[in-house]
């Protein structure tokens, strides 16, 4: 029988410094100008700090005007820091070209025209554009196809990213679809070890298909954590300024959040 290991004194290194980091947003502030028309004070981003990890699914989630929109425009430089910095795979975003960026990076938008004047083939192609930015036609390798929500995403495939950022990818879609998208998502995460970034409304597909949560509110970081942790009966109340229950999915164990419907809401109907 082999002998075990000699004893050692040297003290184990810290998981976060093994982890690998493929995103980073390092204090990132950020606040749109203000403006005559608009009396109120402008939305502005604060002090956000947070990783994305490889082969992770994170999920952003908060109120209206929380900050989602913004953190997902910052991400691909369509808005640039006040301060702080961003970094992906180790560089700063703003030392990558807009080419080498949307390599690496892939946007599945909210707001798809209902009619688009191009076939599913020349949607998807236009996802092939970074990389070889001369060439207008396709090989072999870059055909394929679906569905209008799904030809969107897999434009955003056919730049191979190394980050898929989807902004609210179940909205407008009936109950049928939602569950294909949540399946897709899966998918993508486990046989393709793609790394997602998901902004969404709906909290309970948020804390189905992701691993870690993102709780904005007011564009500051109010949780992040895995998705049992951040929604809190008691902190989802707070942020959203709604009562809710919180219970698990009796099939998968998965938080699921409920509203609490007010006694005056029932009498009227």
């Amino acid at each position: 029988m082999p002998s075990p290991p000699a004893p050692t004194d040297q003290a184990p290194v810290s998981p976060r410094l093994t982890r690998m980091t493929l995103a980073e947003f390092r204090d990132v502030s950020f606040a749109y100008p203000a403006s005559e028309e608009r009396r109120a004070r402008p939305f502005a981003l604060a002090d956000l700090s947070f990783e994305i990890t490889p082969h992770e699914i994170i999920g952003v989630i908060g109120p209206n005007s929380s900050g989602k929109t913004t953190l997902i425009r910052l991400l691909t430089r369509v808005l640039e820091p006040a301060s702080g910095e961003i970094r992906l795979e180790g560089a700063p975003i703003r030392r990558l070209s807009r080419t080498d960026l949307a390599r690496r990076v892939a946007v599945v938008p909210q707001g798809i025209l209902p009619q688009f004047p191009f076939t599913v083939g020349e949607l998807v192609l236009m996802g092939r554009y970074p990389h070889d930015p001369g060439r207008y036609f396709e090989s072999p390798r870059d055909r394929g196809g679906g569905e209008r929500q799904r030809a969107v995403i897999a434009r955003a495939l056919a730049q191979e990213p190394r980050l898929l950022v989807l902004d609210e990818p179940t909205a407008h879609l009936d109950l049928r679809y939602q569950v294909e998208a949540a399946a897709l998502l899966r998918r993508l995460n486990r046989e393709r070890g793609m790394t997602v970034l998901l902004v969404s409304h709906d909290l309970n597909l948020a804390a189905e298909v992701c691993d870690r949560l993102l709780l904005l509110n007011g564009g500051r970081p109010a949780a992040i954590g895995a998705p049992e942790a951040v929604l809190d009966e008691a902190l989802l109340a707070s942020v959203f300024g709604c009562a809710v229950i919180v219970d698990k999915n009796e099939t998968t164990g998965r938080p699921v959040v409920r509203l609490t419907w007010r006694k005056e809401v029932a009498e009227t109907k």
